[in-house]
């Protein structure tokens, strides 16, 4: 199972001062709204997303279909086929994804009560 691109997604209380404090440790808003309250942050090879209101705690994420910049990969393993591998392996799914096509996540507990986000911002191409 390949999750492709990682980030950590915190829930903030304040985007503006977590934004201004991830600046001075040299991260830089790569995507976002800040006035949405969010806003996606990287130095080098590490993302993180800082959410006001979005969240109740942090949480690990994986972009399935996504590198790390964001560019849509030609090919990945599709959300629903990750799911059903999950299943297969024992795995509760918290939030579990819909048939269909396109877009979609879902929502998984680690033992220690820690979110892990699978968010498929794309479709799966033929």
């Amino acid at each position: 199972m390949h999750l492709r691109n990682f980030s950590v997604s915190l829930a903030v209380k304040d985007i503006r001062a977590s934004k201004d404090f991830y600046d001075i440790l040299g991260f830089a808003m790569v995507m976002g709204d800040v006035e949405q309250g969010w806003a996606i942050l990287q130095n080098g090879g590490t993302t993180i997303g800082l959410f006001q209101g979005m969240f109740e705690q942090n949480t690990l994420t994986f972009n399935p279909g996504w590198d790390q910049h964001g560019n849509e990969l030609a090919t990945f393993t599709d959300i629903r086929e990750i799911q059903q591998q999950l299943k297969g392996a024992g795995i509760t799914i918290a939030q579990e994804v819909a048939e269909g096509e396109g877009p979609a996540n879902l929502l998984i507990i680690d033992p220690d009560g820690n979110p892990i986000l699978i968010d498929q911002h794309v479709a799966k191409s033929a």
